[in-house]
């Protein structure tokens, strides 16, 4: 790996990781600081996608960050990067985790694919899908039981 494609490694794993601490600390602020403006998200919650402005609703967010009761916990597993210029395409794995407010304790796995681009000298995420499988038994319940 050449320098400067280690420099974008460390600077895009960076930016995973800053995310994943605003999430643990319920910050919307610095969880949403990583996108674009123009971002379009897949996300676990409806709707199918949400592009620019309903992308970077903190509200919504923070309305999730109410449901648990103290820290979240958000742990990324097996994330690859690979970078082609001034972009970016990361995938791995999150885990979700923590004690909701009514008392019920989480742990899933999400698999999670983001694209990135550099700005100037930074990189944002433009593209984020995150999703769990669902059974194909015909009841299409998620598959929030599986591990990596």
């Amino acid at each position: 790996m050449t320098d400067q494609g280690k420099d974008d490694d460390d600077a895009i794993r960076g930016v995973l990781r800053d995310r994943a601490g605003a999430i643990r600390a319920k910050d919307a602020g610095g969880a949403l600081a990583v996108f674009a403006a123009d971002a379009v998200t897949f996300d676990l919650a409806p709707p199918l996608a949400k592009a620019g402005p309903d992308a970077l609703d903190w509200s919504g967010l923070e309305d999730w960050f109410a449901t648990w009761r103290g820290p979240i916990g958000y742990d990324l597993a097996d994330f690859s990067v690979a970078v082609d210029g001034d972009h970016a395409c990361c995938h791995g794995f999150v885990r979700i985790s923590g004690t909701k407010a009514d008392g019920e304790e989480v742990s899933v796995w999400a698999r999670q694919t983001l694209f990135l681009r550099r700005f100037t000298s930074s990189w944002l995420i433009v593209h984020e899908h995150t999703s769990v499988p669902f059974h194909m038994d015909g009841s299409y319940r998620a598959a929030v039981d599986l591990k990596p």
